[in-house]
């Protein structure tokens, strides 16, 4: 083979970050501090500098050495940026845990990185002092702040700021292997124990420069990007990166998530982009629409983390002309692999059409490989109809979990098995129809939990929806449909029974509907439907003879 004669320069995450401060030292970062709740503004080059100084206190006083883990406890700030790209330039590993868990995981998951040190935001000081004799390799825990907002707390800590302007303003990042590990990101483990997933430096720069194209996330010079997904969430689908590459303006929300104040900082720093999931997204549209407030310079909003709404997609575009793109991925991706973004073949199509499209899960990114399988292994057609497993592989995929787990997530020829069942067309727009755990197998037939879901989020009354199989005593299991609804409306089990049977077959009609004044909601947002099995475990249909029965006919 003849070898082409080209430079061999190994892709740093540090050099992202140079080459921002160089080119767009100026271009802003904007954060609302959970400190003391102002805004922070400074430039790409001075988050440089400032992360040259961490790099320092990191190797010098901290102790970090190269291939060493560190945890971070935080909001999206000006800081955490910091930390991505001082911890990862220095040859480290930072490992982003999520705040939402349950404190005990957050010890499982500090314990099976075996962190060296923990950087947190003073919003979590009570959880450190919870949780810090029980980290067995935590030499160091790092109050996010300054002196005069430090908290009160027994654990040992040192401060953030301090530690900065002790330290030196230089500081030459390092060129090593780009297949070392700078990441480390764990599930939100609503299954056995969450696993890791250990991104490096090659996989996350080649993202970044995926991300950022017109096709993807789409981001730009002219981008004044928000990403209300949180840091500490698949290291938010790897915006700062993105950001850094095309020279972004950045708005951090910091711990204000509520939709009075996105809605300010979308309207005071002219936002024209913002990533998140459904849940900030309803909540900011009853903001909106309660207040008469406007977010007229969002072009593009992109939501992932769970299937969009019908209801949500189109309250968005008509009454606010915003743009709403759904992204499909997982940790496990780093995290994107589609898009739902529509090609010119589309422009002529009615906006109902559009909408049939822009509910997929989205198109397919340069660098994923997607494959549906079926039960046996076999490959569907890309036909837009043949629904099997998902399976994926790329250079932003894991090859295996941290420290060998889940080694069963794997095929013997090198796929990744991601627990969806779906379909892919022609086009390459990929469509989820259900998680392999989730579907609802009655009487032989699938039905798909996800489009029963998204039925019922049409009606005017409802808030959230959730469908899962329970068992019944003819047809092995039957559609149970939770309802939280909307604040000040009392639907009834028969209104949405009867708006559901125009919009899903007869048979798909759930045999139960039952209401909750609150849904149970994970780590990052999706709704647990593992804690909704376990409230409703004993739960009978009202009108199967559980004595035998006979099923709803199909039709």
């Amino acid at each position: 083979m003849l070898r082409g004669q080209m430079m061999d320069r190994p892709l740093m995450i540090a050099d992202l970050l140079r080459h921002a401060a160089l080119n767009h030292g100026k271009q802003e970062i904007v954060s609302r501090l959970p400190d003391t709740g102002e805004l922070h503004r400074y430039g790409w080059a001075d988050c440089h500098a400032r992360s040259q100084r961490l790099a320092n206190a990191l190797t010098g006083p901290l102790k970090i050495k190269p291939g060493d883990r560190v945890t971070t406890i935080a909001w999206n700030t000006h800081r955490h940026m910091e930390l991505y790209y001082a911890v990862s330039g220095v040859g480290a590993v930072i490992h982003t845990a999520n705040p939402r868990l349950d404190p005990m995981q957050i010890v499982w998951i500090i314990n099976h990185a075996k962190s060296k040190a923990v950087f947190y935001d003073v919003t979590f000081a009570p959880l450190v002092d919870a949780i810090a004799k029980h980290c067995k390799t935590v030499k160091n825990w790092v109050a996010m702040t300054g002196e005069a907002t430090k908290p009160d707390i027994k654990t040992k800590q040192s401060v953030y700021e301090t530690l900065l302007s002790n330290a030196g303003e230089h500081y030459d990042w390092p060129e090593f292997d780009e297949n070392s590990a700078a990441g480390l990101c764990y599930t939100s483990g609503t299954t056995g124990e969450p696993k890791g997933a250990l991104y490096s430096h090659r996989s996350t720069v080649l993202h970044a420069m995926m991300s950022a194209t017109a096709d993807a996330v789409g981001v730009g010079a002219d981008g004044i990007i928000m990403p209300v997904v949180p840091m500490f969430h698949v290291n938010a689908w790897g915006v700062p990166y993105a950001a850094a590459l095309a020279g972004s303006k950045l708005v951090m929300p910091g711990a204000q998530l509520d939709g009075k104040s996105i809605q300010e900082l979308v309207e005071g720093e002219k936002v024209n982009l913002v990533l998140g999931v459904p849940t900030v997204w309803l909540g900011l549209l009853q903001y909106l629409r309660e207040s008469g407030k406007r977010i007229d310079t969002v072009h593009k909003v992109l939501m992932g983390g769970s299937a969009m709404p019908e209801s949500l997609l189109r309250a968005y575009q008509d009454e606010y002309g915003v743009e709403m793109q759904q992204g499909w991925g997982m940790t496990e991706m780093s995290p994107l692999g589609t898009v739902g973004k529509l090609l010119p073949k589309h422009e002529d199509l009615s906006g109902d059409e559009k909408v049939k499209i822009k509910l997929k899960q989205g198109r397919l990114l340069f660098g994923v490989d997607m494959r549906a399988v079926d039960d046996d292994g076999n490959v569907l057609p890309r036909d837009g109809q043949s629904a099997g497993h998902i399976h994926v592989r790329g250079p932003w995929i894991i090859s295996s979990y941290y420290r060998g787990a889940g080694p069963e997530s794997f095929t013997d020829d090198g796929w990744f098995r991601t627990g969806d069942v779906g379909h892919i067309d022609e086009d390459g727009y990929m469509t989820i129809t259900d998680r392999s755990k989730d579907v609802i197998k009655s009487g032989g037939e699938w039905i798909s939990s996800i489009d029963l879901e998204n039925a019922a989020m049409g009606h005017p009354d409802v808030a959230m929806a959730a469908a899962f199989g329970h068992p019944h005593p003819k047809w092995q299991e039957r559609p149970l449909l939770v309802v939280q609804p909307k604040p000040n409306t009392n639907p009834t089990a028969d209104s949405i029974r009867e708006y559901l049977a125009g919009q899903v077959p007869k048979w798909w009609l759930p045999d139960g509907i039952e209401f909750i004044d609150e849904m149970p909601l994970g780590a990052t947002g999706k709704i647990l439907k593992t804690k909704l099995r376990e409230i409703y475990k004993d739960y009978k249909f009202p009108d199967a003879d559980y004595e035998g029965g006979a099923m709803p006919t199909k039709g």
